[in-house]
């Protein structure tokens, strides 16, 4: 994971996300929030803090920033497990910069970030469906989940580029995906980004295969 991107330039949230996070944020207004979701060192969320005045910007990582507080007002850094982590408040813009491929429950996740962002809020985090892999008919692999995964998704109201490799959704509601969690293999090998990622394993919720 690439714990060094800043918010503009060659190794950007913007290049990776097709937008500038400062400006859209900006254009909401003082009491604007951005959650950034697998963090690395916050760098991108300083630079909005500076640019973006009034607001708020909360970044959580598994291993938290090396550079230590204080912290420019309106910006927190946590350090905590998404799995059990949540916030005390609604925001604006949720990210994940390829952070959803090291993570082992990304759909109970996604799940509990819908309910994280305002009512007219943007999630957008990258996502690779062939690393989430659904057992269906005995067998244990990718199989069809390429596809039953993001057409699940798209029913809840995300939607997916297979092109960009990002996943976007707009505006809060509760999310309930047809997909019961089994597991993860943290030694799955290299995903599309080609560094090593996590493969979450499913079993149909309401299917044969429970």
């Amino acid at each position: 994971m690439n714990r060094e991107r800043v918010l503009t330039g060659v190794n950007s949230y913007a290049r990776e996300l097709g937008f500038d996070p400062g400006t859209f944020l900006a254009a909401r207004g003082k009491a604007t929030a951005w959650l950034d979701l697998c963090s690395g060192e916050g760098l991108a969320l300083r630079e909005a803090v500076r640019t973006v005045r009034g607001g708020t910007f909360t970044g959580v990582d598994l291993v938290g920033p090396m550079r230590q507080a204080p912290w420019p007002a309106g910006l927190e850094l946590v350090t905590a497990d998404l799995t059990v982590w949540a916030p005390q408040r609604r925001y604006d813009l949720i990210t994940c910069v390829h952070g959803l491929h090291y993570i082992g429950d990304r759909l109970g996740l996604l799940a509990r970030i819908a309910t994280w962002l305002t009512s007219d809020g943007l999630f957008v985090a990258h996502f690779d469906p062939s690393t989430v892999r659904v057992r269906g008919g005995g067998d244990w692999g990718g199989g069809d989940s390429s596809r039953a995964v993001p057409a699940a998704l798209r029913r809840a109201g995300f939607a997916y580029s297979a092109r960009h490799h990002r996943l976007t959704l707009k505006g809060s509601r509760p999310v309930e995906l047809p997909f019961r969690y089994l597991g993860a293999d943290p030694d799955a090998g290299p995903n599309y980004t080609g560094q090593p990622g996590v493969a979450a394993y499913y079993a149909p919720r309401h299917g044969t295969g429970d």
